[in-house]
């Protein structure tokens, strides 16, 4: 009889222990402890503006894009995108302005990524024709977006 209360008791010390630990062990108590992941960085809009603007000048000075066949330029192509893609992270994060202000600057930045969405240069129209190229898309809205941050400094 004197194993028989042993082992019940025994087997209830165990319970009650083995509860205790899993109780103690809930998650709960571990996301309170856990550091909130980390926001990415996100450079100012002067500095990124003039990232984007020093990208477009480098494509200018280094001859920009001479060749007309296509895939000749895709790498300028998208040697300006990356710059442009960081640009309006920034302008997302700028708060001293509107979102109304970077209307232009945002639909520059669209007609760039529909170019580059072709996933690749398309090279010049043959025989002088008029239609535009996503080149013109790329190329051309950077132009155009670098005189825009021109016109439309933050600092």
């Amino acid at each position: 009889m004197g194993r028989y209360t042993w082992g019940k008791r025994g087997a209830g010390l165990f319970l009650a222990a083995t509860m205790a630990a899993v109780s103690g062990c809930s998650s709960s108590d571990d996301d309170s402890d856990a550091k909130p992941a980390a926001k990415a960085k996100t450079v100012s809009v002067e500095a990124a503006s003039t990232t984007f603007q020093d990208a477009v000048t480098k494509f200018d000075t280094d001859g920009g894009c001479l060749e007309k066949e296509p895939g000749t330029c895709w790498k300028q192509m998208t040697a300006l995108m990356e710059p442009a893609r960081d640009l309006r992270k920034a302008m997302n994060a700028e708060k001293s302005v509107g979102a109304d202000f970077w209307t232009d600057a945002y639909a520059l930045i669209d007609t760039m990524e529909d170019g580059i969405a072709v996933g690749e240069d398309q090279g010049v129209p043959a025989g002088g024709a008029t239609e535009l190229t996503n080149r013109d898309d790329v190329l051309g809205s950077a132009h155009d977006l670098s005189d825009w941050l021109d016109a439309h400094p933050i600092k």
